[in-house]
């Protein structure tokens, strides 16, 4: 299956070039031109590599790429017209793998993209995502709290990913169940105050602090008290 790759750029002829030479290359891509739209394409594409421009309309490219960086550890190659050395410290900092000034030679462009896919290739594939004491391995679906393994069912692991990969974010419970459950139950159904209290009572086995919060209202959220 070709990589999937996500062009966020708003000039259109910087978009249509890259989109024309990475095709050209054999990869399958996405050109958005907003930095919300791209918000968007990464959480319903699941790229393997985003290339990123900083000046964008609605949501700047910095932003992007930090909101981007709290879920994901994918490649991001950031494009910008500024050549100056605070800015790239700045997309460097915000969480970007490279960084490119315009204009840039395509050649170059496709060399870096492949060294960053690279990259990714070599390291193993395990991912372990952390909050507080808490940490869970992705690949391996193993739950830790300190040094005490929590032994979750498939579905309260899922559960539990999802709030790992939006700490301290309130989510609600359409967004819950979307994820989670999609059609399976209706939004009267109580199943997802079941499955938070069955995670908080693994999780607080021992007496730890609760991670798990209800927000009132709005849903639920994972922060420290």
């Amino acid at each position: 299956m070709p990589t999937q790759i996500l062009i966020i750029e708003d000039d259109p002829s910087i978009g249509k070039l890259l989109r024309r030479a990475l095709l050209h290359e054999g990869y399958d891509t996405k050109l958005v031109a907003d930095g919300y739209e791209g918000l968007r394409a990464f959480t319903e594409q699941e790229p393997e590599l985003i290339i990123l421009d900083v000046m964008l309309p609605g949501i700047d490219g910095i932003e992007v790429c930090k909101r981007i960086r709290e879920e994901s550890a994918l490649p991001i190659l950031m494009l910008t017209a500024r050549d100056m050395v605070e800015d790239r410290v700045i997309g460097l900092d915000s969480g970007a793998d490279d960084y490119v000034t315009k204009p840039f030679d395509i050649d170059e462009l496709l060399a870096r993209v492949r060294a960053q896919l690279r990259r990714v290739e070599s390291q193993p594939q395990t991912r372990i995502m952390r909050f507080a004491d808490l940490e869970i391995d992705t690949a391996a679906r193993s739950v830790h709290r300190g040094s005490r393994e929590v032994e979750l069912t498939a579905r309260e692991f899922d559960l539990l990913e999802l709030f790992m990969r939006h700490p301290n974010q309130v989510l609600t419970r359409a967004q819950i169940y979307d994820e989670i459950w999609s059609y399976d139950f209706g939004g009267s159904s109580n199943i997802i105050e079941v499955y938070i209290r069955y995670l908080r009572t693994k999780l607080e086995a021992n007496g730890e602090p609760r991670l798990i919060h209800t927000k009132r209202g709005a849903g639920y959220i994972l922060r420290e008290s």
